[in-house]
């Protein structure tokens, strides 16, 4: 008779070596799934039934029309137009164009709700930009990777879709709104970092201030943030399901791009469905492959030993927080995000709802943490994309962010001690009790 404990070392010791050989993360998920079903002496449609069954939800539907739209905004002429945007509102001051960073990727950000996305899209912008002004390069380089985080956070994030679905019975307007203003909090901490550090360095300002040009450059990006207003207060008002509200996103955007904007031709199209065909399939790989490894671990009963493993050491909500966070961030060192969240949410949600955390509140602290893991060697895909936008050694890089991982760590620390932030305007808007 097969043993558990020995089918726990066979699911989890083979994950980790192919994670270790750089197996891609759903062929290490599969696998591990597949040796694990034909130790226990299963049937190998097991596998591939909670793979289909992962992926076959209709909120789902959310996540790879999030993903187009924002491939469609990023390759349309909205990241140049909000650039000009943050540019007219507080490039005038010292270290400006760090600032400018700062706004560009709370609009953006929350208009793709991806940090690889904002990176790719502004990167190019911003970094020569900030380097031809003075600003050194591997500075440039961290604000854009670091500031492209809060769009993880604002709304709309697809990742918020991803763990709402595997939590369960979680509200995604909650979650949107929940997510907002620990995004609107960490830009305000880097916006204290960049004018700081312009201070030290002594970085130049901007053109002078022009309420002609802030008229101008807001007309100009106006129909790109219309993008915001469909999805956010649609969700948020019950007019729409997160899903539907996607699909008209997905729809605004192609229109603003190709009928409006005109910066690129409509043949162009289909390289945009191409790459976002590729990322798509990416993420569902993920997640219906972390569906039956989730499955497999749950049979095994894995989220039980941990949480009593955790409980038996501390009963302390500080002590069993900070143990979450350091897991999860260990887990965002070297998983992809989607894989992260489907995995470890059925583990360590309960723990942290069992010590009185909201499952709102515990998704906020969630998406930060794992938005800190993107920006760490050795597998943080914001981190890659950085580095070659700005043809800087991973090292460089990192060494660069040191600084932002602090902020971003104190913030974290205030998100998740803080329920306040979190859930107030969730509360206020009725969307919680």
């Amino acid at each position: 008779m097969p043993d558990p404990t020995i089918a726990t070392i066979i699911i989890i010791g083979s994950f980790l070596l192919m994670l270790l050989l750089r197996f891609p993360i759903a062929f290490s998920l599969a696998l591990s799934s597949i040796f694990t079903v034909l130790y226990l002496d299963m049937p190998l449609a097991m596998v591939a039934q909670n793979i289909v069954r992962g992926i076959n939800t209709f909120s789902l539907m959310a996540v790879p029309f999030f993903i187009l739209a924002g491939e469609i905004m990023s390759s349309g002429g909205i990241a140049d137009r909000l650039v000009k945007l943050a540019d007219a509102c507080v490039g005038w001051m010292r270290g400006g164009l760090a600032i400018v960073n700062v706004l560009d990727s709370v609009f953006f950000g929350g208009l793709s709700g991806s940090s690889a996305a904002d990176t790719a899209s502004l990167g190019p912008i911003l970094i020569p930009m900030m380097t031809k002004q003075g600003y050194d390069k591997d500075f440039a380089t961290a604000m854009t990777c670091a500031t492209s985080v809060q769009g993880m956070l604002i709304p709309p994030s697809h990742n918020m879709v991803i763990y709402a679905m595997v939590a369960g019975s979680v509200s995604i307007g909650a979650l949107f709104m929940a997510g907002l203003v620990p995004g609107l909090f960490l830009a305000a901490a880097f916006i204290v970092y960049a004018f700081i550090t312009a201070k030290k360095r002594n970085f130049p300002k901007g053109s002078p201030f022009s309420l002609k040009n802030l008229w101008v450059s807001l007309k100009g990006a106006s129909w790109g943030l219309v993008i915001v207003l469909i999805v956010v207060v649609g969700v948020i008002s019950g007019y729409f399901t997160a899903t539907e509200a996607s699909a008209l996103a997905v729809v605004w955007a192609f229109i603003v791009t190709f009928f409006i904007y005109r910066e690129v031709p409509l043949s162009e199209f289909w390289n945009i469905l191409g790459r976002a065909l590729r990322t798509i399939v990416m993420v569902m790989m993920i997640i219906g492959t972390s569906a039956a490894f989730g499955w497999l671990l749950a049979y095994l009963q894995v989220p039980k030993l941990v949480a009593s493993g955790i409980l038996s050491f501390t009963t302390n909500k500080i002590l069993v927080l900070i143990i979450i966070n350091a897991i999860l961030i260990l887990f965002g060192m070297f998983m992809d995000m989607a894989a992260i969240i489907t995995i470890t949410t059925p583990i360590l949600l309960p723990i942290a709802m069992q010590v009185g955390m909201d499952p709102v509140h515990y998704g906020g602290m969630l998406i930060l943490n794992l938005g800190i893991g993107v920006l760490t060697p050795p597998v943080g895909s914001t981190l890659f994309i950085g580095s070659a936008i700005a043809k800087l050694r991973i090292e460089e890089l990192a060494k660069a962010l040191v600084p932002f991982y602090i902020i971003m760590g104190i913030v974290l620390l205030f998100i998740t001690f803080v329920p306040e932030i979190t859930l107030t305007l969730p509360k206020m808007l009725g969307l919680l009790n």
